[in-house]
């Protein structure tokens, strides 16, 4: 009889993890160097986001490359939120955190809530973080209903958030592949900042984060063109989910 291997997670504390730091200052240009050859892009809006200062960017989700892409061509340091089952292996450890990733425990607890102390703490700096609302990638194509947890923290913080609209990535390398596609094209489209400052004095009232969060998904579907269901995306499982 054939034994299996049963793999048990790594341990770690999600408050050893600060997000981006000067190794992803020189990783950017590298990877942007090679992604540019394999792939088209055009990008819109990258002007927009501010030279200094905290703020959010939240996209649609529908690739693993989502994130490689916007973190690569991002004009500052991104600092993003990851599952922690990357922190399984030592390769995917290693490069996601030193990149600026900060491993998330969705199952709850107390590693759940030291990922988003680390995430404030990346905000408190004046930093840049990048966030997929929908918490899992799309497997339809479909754009699908997002969680606060940015409007929580865009709120916290009064900082903009900028919406962002990705399209072409799931020719690239769709969900469940494990090697792209190349000479495929992808947009990247920041969309017009999202004034919180009009949520701030209705910010302690349950349903605002509820109504902001509308309104960030509804203007990435601007973008995106993608159809909306108003309702939360399905899981597959834990161990496939990339985001919150």
């Amino acid at each position: 009889m054939k034994l299996r291997r049963v793999k048990h997670a790594v341990q770690f504390d999600p408050l050893k993890y600060v997000g981006a730091t000067k190794f992803q200052t020189r990783f950017r240009p590298f990877v942007r160097f090679f992604v540019k050859r394999l792939w088209k892009f055009s990008l819109e809006g990258f002007d927009q986001i501010p030279t200094t200062g905290p703020a959010i960017l939240c996209a649609n989700h529908i690739s693993f490359l989502d994130s490689v892409f916007l973190l690569t061509y991002s004009p500052r340091n991104m600092s993003v939120v990851g599952k922690s089952e990357y922190m399984d292996s030592f390769k995917t450890r290693w490069l996601f955190t030193k990149i600026g990733m900060i491993p998330l425990d969705r199952t709850g607890g107390e590693n759940a809530n030291s990922a988003m102390v680390a995430v404030e703490g990346v905000l408190s700096r004046g930093e840049l973080f990048g966030i997929f609302p929908e918490g899992t990638r799309s497997r339809d194509g479909r754009l699908y209903k997002g969680r606060t947890g940015a409007a929580r923290l865009a709120l916290k913080f009064g900082c903009p958030i900028y919406p962002v609209g990705i399209t072409g990535t799931s020719e690239i390398m769709a969900p469940d592949t494990v090697m792209p596609k190349f000479g495929k094209h992808c947009k990247i489209e920041i969309g017009a900042p999202i004034d919180t400052q009009k949520y701030l004095s209705r910010a302690n009232e349950p349903e605002v984060m509820r109504e902001l969060t509308d309104e960030i998904m509804v203007k990435i579907q601007e973008l995106t063109k993608q159809e909306y269901v108003y309702d939360y995306a399905p899981k597959r499982s834990s161990a496939d989910r990339t985001h919150i």
